[in-house]
């Protein structure tokens, strides 16, 4: 779990110790072999990718191991350009003839799909050189065994059902190690490839209120870091699991109101992902999105911001460059509440007549900020700000809908008045338009809260409808 030096990790690549079995330079020899034999088949183009991720899942229930999962996968994936035709295949067999038939069945593919005038590698300009890919520090490796792994995970599970006699049974608790690598290269001149983990602990807690009316609540917690030394204590996740269980006993239903809704900063996430959905290219040269020729509009309030960063050290959305090799940069997507930019890759891009944002596989460590928000504005203070309303710490169901931005989820929280919680409330359901709700921010917390490659603090909604009993 210590920090590794820049060369320590590339060395890494090649030793035992770090879990591979493949090293970066047998992997840029296989991408090679496979674009030399495409260059030989008659492509105009080719990229391939060689990649590997191994890692250990450790369950625990109950106090008693459950299960011990050891997982190690590799891939070689090919794509051949005969013109604007594209093909793709991919093998796990890493042999020479494996290689040529994975080719040959990438060709074979391209030469009888339909020609789609944009497709194609990136353009040579937008391509990121190889000595400028900067080494973001993503790759920690957790040298844990399974029994070790066992024992984090027994004493998270303990911490919880210590917290009080009324977490009377769990759902379990586990830790992850993961680690992967790669290289990949097409024929436009990109070269790159580099290590990246990512590792958790986890556990879901079950509370009961015994008697006639005999109540169970379950809730659940975890950390998530690259580095395991940067997550979070057994102890502190699972007391924190347990209290979040407890507090969501005695929930009732309320009545069918409209009203503010704060949203907890771990569910804040997913409004600023339904954002990104609905500016990401597939959606927007589809036109199968709300917020279709948005670029340049106001559709947050004057005092939002939405940033990007690919390059935050550590960072879970950090990267050197996109799954297309194309560079990236950090960038104002949203400025004082207006659009300044969508996420495109180069296809995307190409069909809106566009540039690519360098955004082929997803955004980057994406923070979404209110100007107004002051250091002291933790969630009792938010809390204050929603009044009287509903405070939502979970989600249930999929309802929304990104061609007409309609929002309607299940939901659970606390009932709250006058800016204290009064009682916690549960099978209800929040409805409203992402667009009404995106001009309808009245506040961000300062309480940011990391959800892989996006940090938002709770999120306050002028109003929503609330639909309960």
């Amino acid at each position: 779990m210590k920090k590794s030096s820049s060369n320590a990790k590339n060395a890494a690549l090649t030793q035992p110790e770090s879990g591979f079995s493949y090293t970066r330079d047998f992997f840029a020899d296989l991408v090679d072999q496979a674009l030399a034999h495409a260059k030989k088949l008659g492509a105009t183009d080719a990229g391939a990718d060689a990649s590997e991720a191994c890692g250990l899942s450790v369950n625990v229930r109950k106090g008693e191991l459950e299960t011990v999962e050891r997982n190690r996968d590799k891939s070689l994936g090919v794509t051949v350009y005969i013109g604007h035709r594209r093909g793709n295949a991919s093998t796990s067999d890493f042999s020479p003839a494996a290689i040529e038939r994975t080719v040959q069945a990438a060709y074979d593919i391209a030469r009888f799909t339909a020609e789609d005038p944009v497709a194609g590698l990136p353009d040579a300009e937008d391509i990121a050189p190889e000595g400028s890919h900067r080494d973001l520090d993503l790759f920690h490796p957790w040298a844990v065994t399974s029994e070790e792994a066992a024992r984090l995970s027994l004493e998270c599970e303990a911490a919880a059902l210590a917290t009080s006699k009324r977490i009377t049974n769990s759902e379990g608790a586990g830790v992850s190690a993961q680690q992967s690598h790669f290289f990949s290269a097409h024929t436009r001149g990109f070269r790159g490839g580099y290590a990246s983990s990512r590792h958790s602990m986890s556990v879901a807690p079950i509370a009961s209120l015994p008697g006639r009316n005999a109540e169970m609540q379950r809730d659940a917690w975890y950390s998530s870091m690259r580095n395991a030394k940067d997550l979070a204590s057994p102890e502190a996740i699972g007391r924190y699991a347990a209290e979040r269980a407890l507090s969501r006993l005695g929930s009732r239903k309320v009545r069918t109101t409209e009203c503010p809704v704060l949203f907890e900063s771990t569910l804040a996430a997913g409004l600023l992902g339904g954002f990104v959905q609905a500016v990401s290219g597939g959606a927007l040269y589809r036109k199968s999105t709300f917020l279709v020729d948005s670029l340049g509009k106001d559709i947050f309030p004057k005092h939002i911001d939405i940033a990007e960063d690919p390059f935050i050290l550590g960072g879970k959305g950090s990267s050197p460059y996109d799954e297309e090799g194309v560079r990236v940069q950090a960038r104002k997507v949203v400025d004082a509440g207006r659009v300044e930019g969508y996420f495109l890759s180069s296809y995307s891009a190409r069909k809106l007549g566009m540039k690519t944002t360098g955004n082929a596989g997803g955004s980057h460590n994406l923070t979404l900020t209110s100007r107004l928000t002051r250091a002291g504005d933790d969630l009792d203070a938010m809390l204050q700000k929603l009044g009287t309303g509903l405070f939502v710490i979970e989600l249930m169901g999929q309802g929304v809908n990104y061609v007409t931005g309609d929002y309607s989820r299940g939901a659970s929280g606390f009932w709250v008045e006058n800016g204290k919680i009064a009682f916690p409330v549960q099978e209800i359901t929040i409805a409203g338009n992402l667009k009404d709700m995106f001009a309808g921010i009245e506040a961000i917390g300062a309480d940011a809260y990391n959800y892989g490659a996006k940090t938002v603090g709770s999120v306050l909604i002028n109003k929503m409808k609330v639909a309960g009993s």
